[in-house]
């Protein structure tokens, strides 16, 4: 199949499909007499693989690491595991920064709890001299 028809059949950008060759996620198709991509089923469901990784939020590095085990059907599943596990950790990361990201805004809200003028804006009087947290949270790659 062609590339358009792959990302038909998967749901996938034709940049996104070419990225993920690029980045070696995805193997590179042979080519036709007139040089176009041709993409077999092992394409297909490789791709829909990263797709739905894609969905669980993991990384390209992430994703890398799960296809090298997918890829090595006489090994084990630890490394796989493991990815998980610290791919949960980071998810966990994000949802705690959220959670306090949350119950700062309620502070912040109950700051202004009727219509004021601007000048009498709690809301705008907080942001202006709250100490808010630093803007520099650990990085959990998870958006």
């Amino acid at each position: 199949m062609r590339i358009g028809e792959l990302a038909r059949r998967t749901g996938t950008a034709v940049e996104t499909i070419r990225y993920y060759e690029r980045e070696h996620l995805l193997p590179e198709p042979q080519r036709t007499a007139a040089n176009y991509r041709h993409y077999q089923l092992s394409h297909l469901e490789r791709l829909l693989f990263i797709r739905q990784c894609r969905t669980l939020d993991l990384s390209l590095q992430e994703i890398r690491a799960l296809l090298a085990v997918r890829d090595n059907p006489g090994g084990t599943c630890l490394t796989a595991n493991q990815v998980i596990d610290e791919h949960i950790g980071h998810v966990e990361a994000r949802i705690h920064e959220l959670q306090e990201l949350a119950r700062q805004l309620h502070r912040l809200r109950q700051q202004c709890r009727a219509e004021h003028p601007v000048a009498q804006c709690g809301i705008l009087q907080g942001l202006a001299s709250e100490q808010l947290p630093s803007a520099t949270a650990p990085d959990t790659h998870v958006k």
